[in-house]
């Protein structure tokens, strides 16, 4: 290839002599030539080498028999990945080739990569399912049982779809059951969100006790939404048993080895779920069948049993010395006697008795004491009336010097008694001061009033009151 080919730049024109450029250059010159050469081209080769930046770009090398290539890929290429680069790995890149110019390298700037000979989907299949093995996901100790009769059954999948029919005919068919359909989308690119959602609102769902998810036969195409990893931690986190229905018996997805049952077809799905009334009935026309069996053979064990007891009871009465059937008879009867009922009436008859001696002692009683209490009577009549004179003289002339000193006489002519508020009485007026509350008692009647003034105290005169003389009794 000549100069003018390359579309080398050799600057303005010199003196004769050799050319010399520059090493600028000669790279970029170069690079371009390869890019005119080799703008888009695919190379397949193993992958070695593998760096992943903490940028997010990738630098590996693709190697084979007789060379290798260095490769870098930019971040936004490696994102759109589908598989993990791992070294050892048979790849093919498809970009651009060219000269890194601070290194002087010769590279090959990668745009997009796949798996040779597997494929990227088998790939990223196999990748995904080895990381969800490993969190534990596809583990038989967290598999729930299927409940036997389920109050509401959940399922998910295509409205249209012929796995929705399959379904309710088997339903129709074992067993009338209540059904809950949330319709998704079950193809193309929208399926996984469309699965996933329609799988959580399912869940909230009242009675919900067990969910089908699944669709009819495809290609590996046609099925891979059903591979998705959120739509397979969406089916782990379900608070039901799951039953994964897929395709035909051949397909196998992530959503089948997580569920917690996986089921050949749609409708292998409802046989599994539904229950079966007939099988149901025979069995347990069988059991009734058993249970009358049981109890007959019980009754009569328990009659020949009770058969038999009757008469060693009887030969053993037969054999019993006539001593201890006398005392057996004795002891019968002194239980008779004891027994509350004949206790009862013996008290009941001896109640009657004493109620009739008392009523008796009653009539007896009446006339006596009534008779005493008239002799009484009139022994106090005579008494009061024969009493001395003299006495009853005495008596008033106390009682009129009583009344003379009684303090309601002195309230009856106008005075009061005044108390402080804890009940004394006030004597003097240094006992109060203005503002204490008084209260007055007079003849009739109590005042409640409050001191405005107090005046200073006056020293009385004693008043002698002459002494009473009271006849004592006779």
């Amino acid at each position: 290839m000549t100069q003018s080919k390359l579309s080398f730049n050799p600057g303005p024109a010199r003196s004769p002599g050799p050319a010399v450029w520059s090493v600028s250059q000669v790279v970029r010159g170069a690079n371009r030539a390869l890019e005119q050469r080799f703008s888009l081209l695919w190379v397949e080769g193993e992958l070695s080498n593998l760096k992943l930046a903490a940028s997010g770009h990738a630098f590996f090398t693709l190697k084979d028999d007789g060379a290798a290539l260095p490769v870098a890929m930019w971040r936004s290429a490696v994102e759109r990945l589908r598989f993990r680069l791992v070294d050892g790995q048979s790849l093919r890149v498809r970009g651009r080739l060219g000269i890194f110019a601070k290194q002087g390298r010769f590279q090959m700037y990668a745009e997009q990569a796949e798996p040779a000979g597997l494929g990227a989907l088998m790939l990223e299949l196999e990748q995904r399912k080895a990381r969800l093995a490993a969190e534990g996901l596809f583990a038989a100790e967290r598999k729930r049982p299927l409940p036997r009769w389920p109050r509401a059954i959940g399922v998910v999948t295509s409205a249209q779809g012929a796995a929705v029919h399959d379904i309710l005919e088997v339903a129709r068919r074992r067993c009338p059951s209540h059904l809950v359909i949330a319709p998704a989308v079950v193809q193309g690119p929208d399926a996984p969100r469309s699965l996933t959602r329609a799988l959580q609102r399912i869940q909230r769902w009242p009675g919900v006790a067990v969910v089908i998810i699944g669709r009819g036969g495809g290609s590996v195409e046609d099925l891979w939404a059903f591979n998705d990893e959120r739509l397979a931690r969406a089916v782990a986190a379900c608070p039901v048993p799951v039953v994964s229905a897929v395709g035909h018996e051949v397909d196998v997805s992530i959503c089948d080895l997580v569920a917690d049952v996986r089921a050949a077809t749609p409708s292998h799905a409802a046989e599994l779920v539904v229950p079966d009334r007939d099988a149901v009935l025979h069995r347990l026309d069988a059991l009734g069948r058993r249970l009358a069996r049981a109890l007959e053979r019980s009754t009569l064990d328990e009659r020949a049993r009770l058969e038999a007891s009757r008469a060693r009871l009887q030969s053993f009465g037969h054999r019993m010395p006539r001593e201890l059937r006398e005392r057996l008879d004795s002891l019968t009867q002194r239980l008779h006697a004891h027994h509350p009922r004949q206790r009862l009436a013996r008290d009941r008859r001896q109640l009657e008795g004493l109620w009739s001696q008392l009523v008796a002692a009653g009539h007896d009683l009446v006339p006596a004491a009534r008779r005493r209490l008239v002799r009484l009577d009139n022994r106090l009549s005579s008494a009061g009336t024969a009493a001395p004179r003299n006495a009853r003289v005495r008596l008033a002339r106390a009682a009129g010097a009583l009344q003379a000193l009684s303090p309601l006489g002195v309230l009856e002519r106008g005075y009061a008694v005044a108390t402080d508020g804890s009940g004394q009485a006030i004597t003097r007026a240094a006992q109060v001061q203005p503002g204490d509350p008084v209260s007055l008692r007079l003849h009739r009647g109590r005042l409640h009033v409050r001191v405005t003034e107090v005046e200073a105290d006056v020293v009385a005169p004693v008043v002698e009151v002459p002494a009473v003389e009271v006849d004592p009794e006779p």
